[in-house]
């Protein structure tokens, strides 16, 4: 330890001010990748070569302090990373990345309670918005074939499908899923024989699908689904014979909530994704007429009013997250089968049709995988298929990739894992 300043807070200048209990500053530079600190120091973090990841310490009492200043003015190039280490910050748990990548930063954090954790004082060059762990896997599940069927197909961190799992749960096709808890997933609802159901199935993070669980909520099928809120999923519209706009909440743990009473035009066969890191969006669809409105959900899980359309109408599409807060939508019928996509900016704001890529086909899915890209697969092109499309990290379809399991329409995709 080298000198002891006294009396440190941020002010709103970011500058230094004091405080009682006094700050040991540590005289080595930190320039590794990674750094363990101890409450009651103050640490030059240099990371002109490398991003630095700063772990916290893994217990600490009211009133316990830790400062940072930038020595080189590079956080903005190769930004500093706090990791909690199971205690919480700003409130949120550790499964939150915490970054900082304003050039020139000092932060000063103070430990409040088992509720708040950590708090940065004064702050003025805040933290960016904590980004929720990114999804490296997907999961395709049940459709149809000649029949209603059950079966899965998982994805890996690089977008390669795997052959057939037999499939658990009931059989249903028309059915949506969604990422819940930052890295399981939920099926839920949808239609086989014996008519529409609100059943739901949980997906663990290693992709194995649980029994069935009674449903909660309005039976229905054509419906979309999303994550929202960080790590919250939610259901939307579809038919229950009429259509509905009514929507289902899901908690962190995969519990559905009762229906929530309907906002914006009710239709079926829309999609949905997520966007902006913490809401999501349904948009087109049918109510009888395919239709391009969209519905934006905030990340409390409030439906808003209907946004006039922007795209072709249709419906029998499917969409995905992709680039870390954006989303994008593609494929379906117009009344013919169709390739388009639209991509979502981070906003919420849906772009102008993108031309075509891959086979034009109705009734795909689609999800999130490989942290930040996106995968369309199945439906029927003239006749059910397998065939897949990826989804770069800016929103660029490729070509149709060769399709690997049990060619189907009708299914749900979602992602789930955060480790590759």
């Amino acid at each position: 330890m080298s000198g002891t300043v006294t009396n440190n807070t941020l002010r709103d200048s970011g500058g230094i001010a004091a405080t009682a209990a006094g700050l040991n500053w540590v005289s080595t530079v930190v320039t590794g990748s990674t750094a363990s600190v101890e409450s009651g120091n103050g640490y030059w973090i240099n990371t002109t070569s490398n991003t630095c990841t700063i772990t916290l310490p893994s217990s600490a009492e009211k009133g316990d302090q830790i400062v940072f200043i930038d020595y080189a003015r590079t956080w903005g190039t190769n930004k500093v990373i706090i990791d909690p280490n199971g205690l919480n910050y700003q409130g949120q748990d550790d499964s939150y990345t915490i970054e900082y990548n304003t050039d020139g930063q000092s932060l000063n954090i103070v430990y409040s309670d088992a509720t708040k954790g950590w708090i940065p004082l004064d702050d003025d060059a805040t933290a960016l918005e904590a980004v929720k762990p990114a999804t490296q896997k997907a999961i395709f599940g049940y459709g149809v074939t000649s029949g209603t069927v059950s079966m899965t197909n998982l994805v890996n961190s690089s977008g390669v499908v795997a052959s057939d799992v037999t499939g658990v749960g009931t059989a249903r096709s028309i059915l949506a899923a969604a990422t819940y808890g930052f890295d399981k997933a939920i099926f839920g609802y949808g239609t086989n024989p014996s008519g529409r159901s609100s059943l739901t199935n949980l997906v663990n993070n290693s992709g194995v699908v649980a029994a069935d669980v009674s449903g909660v909520g309005t039976a229905r099928a054509v419906l979309a689904a999303a994550s929202y809120g960080g790590d919250k999923a939610i259901f939307g519209y579809g038919v229950s014979s009429p259509n509905v706009s009514l929507t289902n909440l899901v908690s962190n743990s995969g519990v559905v909530a009762a229906d929530t009473t309907g906002v914006g035009t009710a239709r079926q066969a829309l999609s949905a994704v997520g966007y902006g890191g913490d809401k999501a969006i349904f948009a087109f669809g049918t109510t009888g007429s395919r239709t391009n409105i969209s519905n934006l959900v905030s990340n409390s899980g409030v439906v808003a009013s209907d946004t006039t359309g922007v795209g072709t109408a249709r419906n029998e599409l499917a969409g995905a997250s992709y680039g870390g807060d954006k989303g994008i939508f593609g494929y379906g019928s117009t009344g013919s089968r169709v390739s388009m996509t639209n991509l979502v900016s981070n906003a919420g704001v849906v772009s102008s049709d993108v031309s075509g890529v891959g086979s034009a086909r109705r009734f795909p899915s689609a999800a999130g995988y490989g942290g930040d890209k996106a995968i369309f697969g199945y439906g029927n092109s003239g006749s059910n298929t397998a065939i897949t499309n990826l989804v770069n990290n800016v929103g660029t379809v490729s070509a149709d990739v060769s399709g690997v399991g049990t060619a189907r329409e009708e299914l749900a995709a979602a992602g789930f894992s955060t480790s590759a």
